[in-house]
């Protein structure tokens, strides 16, 4: 059987022109970026209020970071699901449900009366958030066009890293101020108004879903498809690198170098808001370049690497933040451009599928960091835990160079043929 060509063989697509957003596409944007604010903030207050846990529940730094991992565990699982669901109830519908459940479960982890409650509790919250990501991905993929996807999505996904910003800012003042709990039922009534905001807002669909051609496969195709779940390893790299960083840093601001928690909240804000403009440039940089993720992602994630070898060798604060802040530009810029070639070229009824299948694979890495940095720190060191990430880095790197670069040969890939016809398959991008 023939066998689609390799990176080196896949002849560069010309570049494109980058388009406007128009009126649909903006609203759509900022609805989103608000939804997922508040699921980031959601996640990412735990982790602020970790040694606080630990000190009620009397928990070890491996266990903490089972508290963390579990909700991934849940997220994980739940990605594939909900590309399914957006594809077959909506993306509004399925998208604004989960941001109603998770909220409730928000408040819920305020009144966890034991460390296995808080488990469960963090379980099916996880659960409830994972299927969120998948259909936010497909109402962007529905109200836009391919050569404004990227950058509409970068803009959407820039939230993630400010989350980093807003999450300290807000919730290690509540913390010290009025306790873990209270903290996590005031981000609960926030996600309640977002909920509304998108049922009253979101604006209709503009894009047609196009209907598989016959042979194509459908889902079965796309789960079953080696290419895919090759960028869904590719992004498990990258998420190796933001959720090690998102989990462990404020422990080791306030444990190692003496940062109050508001402290370590400052010192995360230049990181994360050169995480969120880069999160932008990558989406840009994806559409400009047509895909060819490798000319992006393999030096950012070198540059990341750096940046996470270096940071606990140095011994002033300032410092610390500096490599830090290189470490979050590059993989910012990673971001989007790991989802390029797919969600450019997957047609709109299995972008949910799609997109959930490369966010699951990110999500494992949010179980497998929290746990193994925690142990590491336990058995050697900090230093030893964040170079860890570095594997997540070379994973990122060599993937972006040996998957499809443009829509063509991924498509190839997807369907085990060769590209002879460029024409011809491009048409079933329309």
């Amino acid at each position: 059987m023939a066998t689609p060509p390799t990176t080196a063989t896949q002849a560069p697509p010309r570049r494109e022109r980058r388009e406007r957003l128009d009126r649909t596409a903006r609203i759509t944007v900022a609805l989103l970026f608000g939804a997922w604010l508040v699921d980031y903030v959601d996640r990412l207050v735990i982790n602020l209020a970790l040694p606080s846990i630990g000190r009620e529940f009397a928990l070890d730094r491996a266990e903490q970071g089972l508290a963390v991992s579990v909700f991934f565990l849940a997220y994980a699982l739940c990605q594939i699901p909900g590309g399914l669901l957006a594809d077959r109830f909506g993306a509004k519908r399925t998208a604004g449900w989960a941001l109603l459940v998770w909220s409730v479960f928000t408040a819920l982890t305020g009144l966890a009366a034991s460390f296995v409650l808080l488990l469960v509790v963090r379980f099916l919250f996880g659960a409830a958030e994972g299927i969120f990501p998948a259909a936010a991905m497909k109402a962007v993929s529905e109200r836009t066009t391919p050569g404004q996807r990227m950058s509409a999505n970068g803009l959407v996904s820039s939230s993630n890293a400010l989350a980093a910003v807003v999450a300290p800012a807000l919730g290690a003042p509540l913390i010290v101020a009025f306790g873990w709990r209270s903290t996590f039922f005031s981000i609960a009534a926030v996600g309640v108004l977002v909920y509304a905001a998108l049922r009253l807002w979101l604006p209709g669909p503009t894009q047609a879903a196009p209907h598989t051609r016959p042979g194509t496969g459908g889902v079965r195709t796309l789960l079953g498809s080696g290419v895919m779940w090759r960028f869904a390893a590719m992004f498990f790299g990258y998420d190796l690198i933001v959720w090690g960083l998102n989990t462990w840093v404020p422990t080791y601001l306030n444990d190692e170098r003496g940062l109050s928690l508001t402290g370590a909240g400052a010192a995360a804000l230049v990181p994360a808001v050169v995480s969120a403009l880069a999160a932008v440039a990558g989406g840009r940089l994806a559409d400009r370049l047509g895909g060819r993720h490798g000319l992006v992602v393999a030096p950012a994630m070198a540059v990341t690497s750096v940046g996470v070898l270096l940071m606990t060798s140095v011994h002033s604060p300032a410092a610390f933040v500096g490599w830090l802040t290189l470490a979050a530009a590059g993989a910012g810029l990673s971001f989007m451009p790991i989802f390029a070639v797919p969600m450019r070229s997957l047609p709109a009824e299995l972008a949910g599928a799609g997109s959930g299948m490369i966010i699951f694979g990110g999500q494992l890495a949010g179980v497998v960091a929290p746990v193994v940095m925690g142990a590491l720190a336990d058995a050697v060191s900090f230093r030893a835990a964040f170079a860890f990430l570095v594997v997540g880095a070379t994973l990122a790197a060599v993937l972006s160079l040996t998957t499809p670069q443009h829509t063509e040969a991924f498509l190839a890939a997807l369907h085990r043929r060769r590209p002879a016809a460029g024409a011809e398959i491009d048409k079933e991008l329309a």
